[in-house]
């Protein structure tokens, strides 16, 4: 869940964004209740700027942050997009995979660079627990399971989840169903106003003891073992250079 305060002066509202950025959210004054907004618009794919230059498994960000992002050599780079959220921000997509079998993605890591546009005054402000550090960036991170993974991404039409699938539906490719993913977010400027997202995910074998269920099984907390692997997964495979 993602936390975000409009800086309005006198009152600080949070917008709390259930599942995907954006979505359904909830939106809570002090002293004044909440209420349901279900935001109309949906992510549009633009090319209002150049994508981030990607040479072989290497992303290269001379900007928020200004760092080289090397996948390792198990995986390949699909493609990437610029997509607009809800009319909120502004967000560039990255994917580099693994293949499993008929086009599902066995493994991936999903990068994405991400900032409010200035008509809002809304901040990136992440409540999570856990903390990592890759190549000197500084991320907080959690780590979860379901038992359709493809299906979470894909079932809220605008949001950056379903733009993610739609670039792999592009290449003829899918998320897998059972999976477990870390999502990591690192906030580069003082402002909070940009971020960059890394999730790693992979798909469960048959037979796993990974727990799963619809919602979405909070893995550092119910299998703490079994996200600290994941974890380990996603920084083995990640080399961040800062530049």
């Amino acid at each position: 869940m993602q936390s975000l305060d409009s800086g309005s002066p006198g009152t600080i509202w949070h917008v709390n964004i259930l599942m995907n950025k954006f979505a359904v959210v909830m939106v809570t004054a002090a002293g004044l209740g909440s209420f349901a907004v279900v935001p109309s618009a949906s992510a549009q794919t633009t090319s209002q700027a150049p994508l981030r230059e990607v040479r072989g498994q290497t992303i290269i960000s001379n900007e928020f942050p200004k760092a080289d992002l090397t996948v390792g050599k198990d995986f390949h780079y699909v493609g990437g997009h610029r997509v607009t959220l809800y009319g909120n921000a502004d967000a560039e997509q990255h994917i580099l995979v693994k293949l499993g079998n008929d086009g599902v993605v066995e493994r991936f890591y999903w990068l994405q660079f991400e900032h409010f546009v200035p008509t809002n005054t809304y901040t990136y402000d992440y409540h999570l627990s856990g903390t990592t550090d890759i190549g000197g960036l500084s991320f907080v991170y959690d780590v979860k399971s379901w038992p359709n993974y493809a299906k979470n991404n894909a079932e809220d039409p605008g949001s950056d989840g379903e733009a993610i699938t739609r670039l792999l539906a592009d290449h003829n490719l899918a998320f897998p169903k059972r999976a477990a993913r870390v999502r990591m977010f690192h906030l580069p400027t003082q402002d909070h106003r940009t971020e960059l997202m890394i999730i790693y995910g992979e798909a469960l074998p048959e037979g796993s003891q990974i727990p799963v269920r619809e919602g979405g099984v909070v893995l550092d907390k119910e299998a703490p073992a079994a996200a600290r692997a994941f974890l380990e997964s996603a920084r083995r495979d990640l080399t961040i250079r800062m530049k």
